[in-house]
């Protein structure tokens, strides 16, 4: 949840009128929410799997059935069918038709489907095709990471900085951090964490459910037996090769700054978890992280933090024990300690007036908190205390626990129910299977609320308020559960329908997700991802997740750009959005998560993961001239297995611009581009190499990148 958001994470959107007037074929909505030149044929603008639901959504004022033709990359028309209308779709404004080509299920790149001579944007079909998400969407974490310096070999260059909040001038913290007046006597050391949103504070109940999330993320994975695609050396974090799966290394980083968070023994509150910490007023914007020079404060202890603290500790112990059984024991007793500080003061609760220099994140209603966190104690321990805590909560058998909006940092009773309904507990067997018959009926409704939809989204038309698309993506997550508890294949479809709301096949035509398809959110609100304010800073770096439409229309540009817009067009990629355009942690875990789940794939199918570090690039300028250049990028395989399907990530220091490409497909947001491989050189043997071109235009100089990512991992 944003930072500037005071408003419970479920609070209602304001009424919103929808429009009326008819749509044409290749229409746009009649507000300024579209992207430009979007098409009227939306899908997923990077693609489909080929097993998988391939769906597109056309906006139309026709009321018969159109046809469709999909075509390859070379124009030859591979399939066709007819549309199916569907008339008007409330939460977007429109009116629409749907075309189903899943039956088609060759691979390649570069497919265009066509209806009634109206294109689509171009995609891929391919079984790899959410490798790369898989690894920029947990990436998010380490460029958002606070206390360490950002590498750029790891990052790439656009992304390196030096370390934030160390205490080095013109810092001021947070290795001691003095508490707001009246709160506390002394200081704490509070460095690490994650940076929470567009801002660079620090918030113990968001760090909390995105930190389960990333967890629960990889405790899935192992249960499925694809935890190797999120191990060791799989992801771009300063600890791969330390014999710790990499999605941890990333969780502990956030893990440890919330044990920092924890009142020392012997102090007043002992225990309890400080609920947040950040700059005494709001940082300006533009502003690096290490070039901060305002005082921050620690912020009173509150209950739900503590009880975060309490839930993600206990999470970490079961989790870690197998890779790091010391850390895991440390984690064990803070949330020991952290429950038994909870229970002795069960309602100290964090005001909503306290939103100055960082959002409030206010919660009065503590006992879903409660309720996670003795089902992440008992999850973990097998102890009757908080087996009985866990059948003694009100959360326990009401029906509330999962709703049509969704969980989310101030709604937690989901997340114990997610954990009892998959790890393995004393829990009698009627016990268990309510539990886990709640997670399938919750999915169900979301299914059952896609069915009613246009462009097949698991919000309901009330439904886009702060954050929607974490919404989305967390209702995804309890789908693809129920799709493990049940071994239905409908709820795995849905995730990927989800999946293509988030890329492309929406209201406006617009990806999300920064770096990934043709018109990609790449202006979001944050601090020093703002090209848009500041040339010489970076866009947010790919895989990063927008909020997403919210109707309330909470910032001034949204008021002013988007008046009249029907909800799911109620979003604007602009970096003074905050409202609907700003990144957070708690809403890239999920996207994380789901593109882990996406991009699972049996053995034998291509599809094991990939090696990800084993390669050499060679970027080489062969021709430059006043305002542009050629070059040569050579990627050779140095590792022992073949590359089946590759995609290679670069960013230009220059501001360079890639013109055209030969031998690659070749896409460019901001500074960052992405290469995919063509037909013919999908494959990289060991030893073997693949070449492209490209070309640029360029205003100066042309410094030649330095930090290559194949397929998620980086080069050398």
């Amino acid at each position: 949840m944003s930072a500037f958001d005071s408003v419970r994470r479920h609070g209602r959107p304001l009424a919103t009128a929808l429009l009326a007037s008819s749509l044409l074929l290749g229409g746009l909505l009649a507000t300024p929410a579209a992207a430009a030149g979007t098409t009227a044929v939306r899908v997923n603008q990077v693609g489909y799997l080929p097993d998988g639901p391939k769906r597109a959504t056309v906006v139309t004022s026709s009321t018969q059935a159109l046809t469709w033709q999909l075509r390859n990359a070379s124009g030859t028309v591979v399939a066709s069918g007819s549309t199916v209308p569907r008339g008007a779709d409330a939460p977007s404004g429109q009116s629409v038709q749907l075309a189903d080509f899943s039956s088609y299920q060759a691979t390649g790149t570069g497919y265009v489907l066509s209806v009634d001579g109206r294109d689509s944007d171009p995609f891929d079909i391919r079984a790899n095709l959410y490798d790369g998400l898989r690894s920029d969407a947990m990436a998010f974490f380490y460029h958002q990471r606070s206390g360490i310096s950002i590498d750029a070999s790891l990052a790439g260059s656009a992304y390196a900085r030096p370390a934030g909040h160390l205490g080095v001038s013109p810092n001021k913290g947070d290795t001691s951090v003095p508490c707001q007046s009246g709160v506390c006597d002394y200081t704490q050391d509070v460095r690490g964490g994650w940076y929470d949103a567009g801002d660079q504070g620090k918030y113990v109940v968001n760090g909390g459910i995105s930190t389960w999330l990333v967890v629960n993320s990889f405790e899935r994975a192992k249960r499925a037996g694809t935890d190797a695609a999120l191990g060791d050396s799989t992801l771009r974090v300063p600890e791969r090769g330390n014999g710790v799966p990499d999605v941890l290394d990333e969780a502990r980083w956030e893990l440890e700054f919330l044990m920092r968070m924890q009142v020392p023994a012997g102090k007043p509150y002992a225990g309890m978890a400080f609920h947040k910490i950040h700059d005494a007023a709001w940082t300006a914007i533009p502003t690096r992280p290490d070039q901060d020079a305002q005082p921050r404060e620690l912020h009173r202890p509150s209950t739900a933090a503590t009880l975060n603290l309490a839930a993600t500790a206990a999470q970490c112990a079961r989790v870690f024990r197998p890779y790091e059984s010391a850390f895991a024991d440390r984690c064990l007793a803070a949330a020991r300690r952290a429950w038994t500080a909870a229970q002795a003061n069960p309602a100290m609760y964090a005001p909503d007036s306290d939103g100055t220099g960082g959002g409030a994140y206010g919660d009065s209603q503590v006992t879903d908190e409660f309720y996670w966190a003795a089902a992440e104690l008992y999850a973990t321990t097998g102890e009757s205390t908080y087996r009985d805590a866990v059948t003694s909560s009100s959360w326990h058998t009401s029906a509330g626990a999962f709703t049509p909006y969704g969980f989310g940092w101030a709604d937690t009773a989901a997340l114990g129910r997610l954990t009892l309904a998959t790890v393995p507990n004393g829990l009698p067997a009627s016990d268990l299977a309510r539990i886990r018959s709640s997670v399938v009926s919750a999915a169900d409704s979301h299914l059952s609320t896609m069915a009613g939809q246009g462009y097949a989204v698991p919000v309901p038309k009330d439904g886009y308020f702060w954050g929607s698309n974490s919404e989305a993506a967390d209702n995804a997550v309890v789908m693809a559960v129920a799709g493990e508890l049940t071994g239905d294949a409908r709820y795995r479809t849905a995730v990927l329908e989800s999946m293509d709301y988030l890329l492309g096949r929406n209201a406006i035509g617009q990806s999300y997700v920064t770096g990934y398809g043709e018109r990609s959110s790449h202006n979001q609100h944050h601090r020093f991802w703002a090209h848009q304010l500041d040339a010489s800073l970076p866009n947010p770096p790919a895989g990063s997740l927008a909020g997403g439409p919210n109707s309330a229309l909470q910032d001034p540009v949204a008021q002013e750009k988007l008046a009249g817009c029907a909800p799911a067009a109620c979003y604007i990629d602009d970096i003074g959005s905050y409202s609907t355009n700003e990144v957070a942690i708690n809403w890239n875990a999920p996207l994380a998560w789901l593109a882990a789940y996406a991009a699972d794939r049996p053995a034998g199918d291509g599809g094991g993961p990939q090696p990800t570090a084993s390669c050499v690039v060679t970027y080489k300028v062969d021709n430059a001239w006043s305002d542009g250049f050629t070059a040569t990028v050579t990627v050779k395989n140095t590792g022992t297995s073949a590359v089946d399907g590759w995609r290679l990530a670069w960013s230009y220091p220059g501001g360079q611009r890639v013109t055209s490409a030969w031998n690659a497909t070749v896409t460019q947001s901001g500074a960052d581009v992405v290469a995919r491989n063509v037909d013919w050189n999908r494959a990289i043997a060991p030893g073997a190499t693949a070449s492209f071109g490209v070309q640029g235009s360029l205003s100066g100089s042309n410094p030649s990148p330095t930090g290559f990512a194949l397929n998620g991992g980086a080069c050398d």
